[in-house]
């Protein structure tokens, strides 16, 4: 269950054992750090408490986009993870200027009850990222919360973390990033009204807009898409700016399902990268797009074979 008001957390939600951080994408490292939570006290259940939008939104608002799961989808990924209570605290100027002792005393400890919290040991919080895990350990003991510090998870190129999956993910390799998630990535969105030119040449698009994700690559990819009802359709789809057709300033998605052809405009749509195919380029000519296309179109269904 999501929670959005701190200072009034309902009994339910109150005397957890709590995971700490942002945990965007919801990646095998932190699967690993609710794990460590869970085990530390599996008489209590299980919550994450985190922080709506992104701190970085509020400290850099004029970086681009950088979301690998905005909040509702990171509390189904949470979910699907055991956790049964997440805390997703507003994070703006007044809470961004709360000290470090405020977050422990009043958040923590009146308002949450927390019976034990878990983080990683690189956890900072406060006003100016003024407490760290010492201070974290020091103040949680005087208020009889316990606290598990648990190491990052590391593969043979280091540690997973959200950084290391937005790289994987713009430098064009979405099945690094899927080895990090442990799925695919999923861009979530309402199908919207695009142009119609696709359905000219028998490539009808649900067009979805990136909105607070981060942008990939720029280009062709084979996609599964999972619809409303459940069902999961394979396709190819283009992220960018369309250069040959009438390019624009924002990046959108644009996938063809294959052998589909019914309405799916307002609805909401998950699409999973599971291959890039080919980086954006611009043609010479509606008609040399229309070839490229069709290529692109068979490549993903022999990508799609073989992969699961």
């Amino acid at each position: 269950m999501l929670h959005t008001d701190w200072r009034n957390l309902p009994t339910d939600a109150q005397g957890l054992v709590l995971a700490l951080g942002n945990f965007d994408g919801v990646h095998r490292g932190h699967a690993h750090l609710l794990h460590a939570a869970h085990a530390a006290r599996p008489d209590a259940q299980l919550g994450v408490l985190t922080f709506e939008p992104h701190p970085r939104s509020l400290f850099r608002p004029d970086d681009p986009p950088f979301r690998l799961s905005p909040s509702a989808q990171r509390a189904e990924y949470l979910a699907k993870l055991g956790v049964q209570h997440v805390i997703e605290i507003a994070f703006d100027a007044a809470f961004a200027a709360l000290s470090a002792e405020e977050f422990v005393g009043q958040i923590l400890h009146q308002a949450a009850h927390a019976v034990h919290i878990a983080c990683g040991a690189d956890f900072a919080f406060g006003h100016r990222r003024g407490g760290n895990v010492a201070f974290l350990e020091e103040r949680a003991e005087s208020f009889g919360i316990g606290l598990s510090i648990v190491p990052q998870l590391a593969d043979e190129s280091g540690p997973i973390s959200s950084s290391r999956i937005r790289r994987a993910l713009q430098d064009g390799y979405p099945e690094r990033a899927a080895a990090l998630l442990g799925r695919p990535w999923v861009i979530s969105g309402e199908v919207a009204h695009g142009d119609k030119l696709g359905r000219t040449i028998g490539f009808p698009t649900a067009n979805i807009a990136l909105g607070q994700y981060l942008e990939p690559s720029r280009g062709v990819y084979a996609v599964r898409a999972r619809l409303p009802d459940g069902r999961t359709i394979p396709g190819v789809a283009n992220i960018g700016r369309r250069p040959t057709v009438a390019e624009t300033m924002e990046s959108r998605l644009e996938a063809h399902l294959f052998d589909f052809s019914e309405d799916l405009y307002g609805q909401i749509v998950d699409v999973a990268l599971i291959g890039f195919l080919r980086a954006e380029q611009k043609f010479a000519s509606f008609d040399a797009l229309k070839q490229q296309i069709l290529s692109d179109a068979e490549a993903a269904r022999s990508l799609l074979a073989v992969t699961l």
